[in-house]
Order: C-alpha cells, then structure tokens, then sequence
C-alpha cells in the first residue's frame, strides 16, 4: 500500500487506489497479450522449432558437441571434450500427449521472447514511485535485466543442456544393463524449461546483489567472506552436471559460473560505493 502513495499522475496530484488498480491492470493486460502473440506465432511454427531448437541437445550435429569438439583437438586434449552423441528416443503415452507437449513449449517459448516487454511493463509500474536519486541508480534497468536471463537463458540451452542430457541419458545403474532409459517427451520439455528458465533466473545474480547492496541488506564484504564457500558449491555443481569425471568438461563449466559469482561482486562493491556517496551528501 506505501508504494501507491507514492505515485503521482501528470496533474500532479496523487491518483486514487482504484487509479492504481487500473494502472496495474492494464501493464498485466498487455503483459498477457504479448504472451499471448508470442504463443500464436510459436505454435504456428511449432514444427521448425522442434525440429532446429528444441531437440538440438539430442542431435549428434549441434553447434555445442561439435565446438567443444574443435575446441578440444585444438587445445591438443584429444576427444576429452568430445561428447558422444545422446542415444534416447522419446515418446508419448497418451493421445493427446504431443498436443498438450506443443502447447506447452509454444506458452514457455513465448514467455521467454516476451520477458522484455513484460519486465518493461513491470518496470513501468513500479518507476513512478521511485524519488529522483533512486532513478539514477536504475538507469538502463530493462538492458541488463534482459541481457543477464538471455544470457543465462543461452547458458543453460547451449552448455548445460547438452551436459546434463548427455550425462543422464549415458547413466546406467547396475552393470548387466537392466534398466534402459525411455523418456517421455513431456519429461524431456520439463528438464529443457528447468535449465533454461532456471539458468535465466540464476543469472540474474548480478542484478539481484545490485538491488539488495543499494537497500543495505547485502554489502561487497559479506560476499568476499563466503568466496570459498561458493567456490565449494560451484565444484560441485560442476561436477556433478559433467558428463565425465575429467577435469577439463568440469572446469568449462565452473568458470561461467564463478565468474558470475565474481561479478556480482563487483556490482555490488560498486552499489555499495554509490549507496555511501549518497548517505555523504545527505549528511
């Protein structure tokens, strides 16, 4: 309720809560109508995106296996960065299971094309209540908000998709080969979205650390304290995402990740240099 008091409208004069309430309808209105657009247009193309986006993980010819490839002969470490190809084949149990599986991957496609148009709308909501001063801080808000879970969005498609699935479709519990793995196609768009959208929302880190610097409830010096900490938790995330145990596919891994442990860092010691610049001039 305190954030409504402080929006103003172009007479100047504080708009009522039911104005606020209008306002707030109409940003989740257009935010469901791009939605929506994107969802039409993907599913229209459904058939392109399935066959050159969604199931690139699983093709023996994706960009990803093949660069780590190159890379690896060029680094002269032989094929330790060569993935085999992922040997699965999906199916659908129910009549309507590829439908439903079609319609679900055209509504998460089309919340990722349109997060940037929706955080705008957001941010247009909220920008109104921000004092002057606090403005300054926020500049370029949408670009690097957009950039770090398209970024991350990537990550998780291009790197840790094809690691995961290549590793858990290659995991063979027991050595006479008992159990054989058969996916769903729905499970498989289920991990798909939990790595992609999971990955976005992770590499939001940086802008997450920025805000919660600049209302004091993390400082620059409180996340040197933990490095080792989080060094400890990326190794092991990164070993435990690899598809073999060698060092080399395990570190390819680990450096986007701690770099951006890194870097949130830097944004915050940044924050926290401007928040004190700030509580200076105030005094």
């Amino acid at each position: 309720m305190a954030i409504f008091d402080r929006f103003k409208s172009d007479a100047h004069s504080e708009m009522s809560f039911i104005d606020h309430l209008e306002v707030l309808r109409g940003t989740i209105v257009r935010s469901l109508f791009s939605i929506l657009i994107a969802f039409v247009v993907l599913f229209i193309y459904r058939d392109w995106i399935m066959d050159h986006v969604i199931m690139g993980p699983l093709y023996p010819d994706f960009i990803t296996y093949k660069a780590f490839c190159d890379l690896s002969h060029y680094l002269h470490l032989g094929d330790s960065l060569c993935m085999p190809p992922v040997k699965v084949t999906l199916q659908s149990t129910t009549f309507g299971g590829q439908f439903l599986s079609a319609i679900s991957m055209a509504f998460i496609g089309a919340i990722i094309v349109a997060f940037p148009f929706i955080f705008w709308q957001i941010w247009s909501f909220i920008k109104p209540a921000l004092k002057e001063n606090e403005l300054k801080n926020t500049r370029f808000m949408i670009f690097f908000v957009s950039f770090f879970f398209f970024a991350g969005a990537a990550f998780g498609f291009f790197i840790l998709g094809p690691f995961t699935f290549n590793f858990l479709a290659g995991f063979q519990l027991g050595t006479r080969g008992a159990v054989t793995t058969i996916p769903t196609f729905a499970d498989y768009i289920d991990n798909l979205t939990n790595l992609i959208l999971g990955c976005g929302i992770a590499f939001e880190m940086p802008v997450i650390m920025f805000l919660l610097t600049k209302i004091g409830i993390v400082t620059p010096k409180f996340l040197r304290s933990v490095r080792k900490y989080a060094v400890i938790v990326i190794l092991v995330i990164s070993a435990f995402i690899t598809p073999s145990p060698d060092w080399y596919s395990q570190t390819i891994v680990f450096i986007p990740l701690y770099s951006l442990f890194e870097f949130s860092i830097i944004v915050s010691a940044w924050a926290y240099r401007s928040v004190q610049k700030a509580d200076e001039e105030w005094d």
